[in-house]
């Protein structure tokens, strides 16, 4: 259907709509289109800049899969290069890092793109962090923020032992088919050795919100800590060389600030008490298990995930 065509076609749906819902309805639909139609344009405008700046020889493929939002056009439109299982196995790779502070290990199960509720990526968690379900949900979640960021056509993530609660989201609703993936590909995916934590977690109600971190929040040094507030809540973070962690700013055995604790190798010390906790292995201590709030690090940008739980805590 022609340009032209498509969008008389569009104003009379409109009428229609208006005509059957009356003027109300009618308004909502177009912010709808006006949504709609700002979602394409920006991702045009990106793609012409894309393209503009593109070193010379560039593929102009890779150029424009590297932008997210392009990224997502493409895939929307069953147009990306990559398929489902591809991708997902490269969100998987970008939080290894991260899920390796948790001494475990996550394992594709399966895709099944043909779900009756929606194409369904199915993983296994194996490895320590046992009875911590907060380390657990982190994992979770990290996860979940990295596939719906890559792959955001598969609308669910469920996790062998543990419930399914929040899935990944599609891009939107009006996604007509996925690429093609057959669910035996992902047998073994790039990235699937990553680390994860045991079953167990919150409740269905802490759902998470990520918030991205300025620079000025950031530790400098290769062994460095630093307190921020995210959101009204204070959170640590500890930079050790190739990885940066993040947990409530509270330490579990006396409840006071980790801000003063002093960092001896991979091991925080509360400056309080002088209970110690390796920061690498998800917080774990003697006594106590440090409180993890997940973390993705990537192309020079750092965002975190606050637990409904936690935005509903003390500091």
């Amino acid at each position: 259907m022609a340009g032209q065509e498509t969008g008389e076609r569009i104003g009379a749906l409109l009428d229609e709509l208006a005509r059957q819902a009356g003027p109300e309805a009618r308004e909502t639909a177009d912010e709808l289109v006006r949504c709609v139609v700002e979602f394409y344009g920006e991702g045009l405008a990106r793609a012409v800049r894309l393209l503009r700046s593109a070193p010379r020889g560039a593929d102009p493929l890779a150029v424009l899969t590297a932008d997210e939002l392009v990224s997502d056009l493409l895939i929307l439109h069953d147009l990306h290069p990559e398929d489902t299982a591809t991708r997902v196995g490269r969100a998987l790779d970008k939080v290894r890092p991260y899920l390796g502070s948790h001494a475990g290990d996550v394992e594709v199960a399966g895709l099944d793109m043909e779900a009756a509720d929606g194409p369904t990526l199915r993983l296994r968690l194996r490895g320590s962090c046992d009875g911590c379900p907060s380390s657990t949900q982190t994992v979770r979640w990290t996860i979940e923020e990295a596939v719906a960021r890559i792959a955001p056509e598969v609308e669910h993530i469920e996790v062998e032992g543990m419930a399914e609660e929040n899935p990944a989201q599609p891009l939107l609703q009006i996604l007509p088919h996925p690429p093609d993936a057959a669910p035996g590909d992902l047998a073994e995916p790039p990235g699937a050795a990553a680390a994860a934590a045991p079953a167990g977690s919150p409740g269905p109600g802490d759902a998470a919100r990520w918030y991205p971190l300025g620079d000025r929040a950031l530790p400098v040094g290769e062994r460095a800590t630093g307190v921020t507030d995210v959101a009204g809540r204070t959170l640590l973070l500890v930079r050790l060389p190739g990885q940066l962690y993040a947990y409530r700013d509270r330490c579990p055995v006396c409840a006071a600030s980790l801000a003063p604790a002093v960092l001896d190798g991979e091991l925080l010390r509360c400056a309080g008490c002088a209970a110690a906790f390796d920061v690498h292995r998800a917080g774990r201590g003697e006594r106590a298990h440090l409180e993890p709030v997940p973390l993705l690090e990537e192309e020079g940008s750092v965002r975190v995930a606050l637990p409904g739980e936690l935005l509903g805590a003390g500091p």
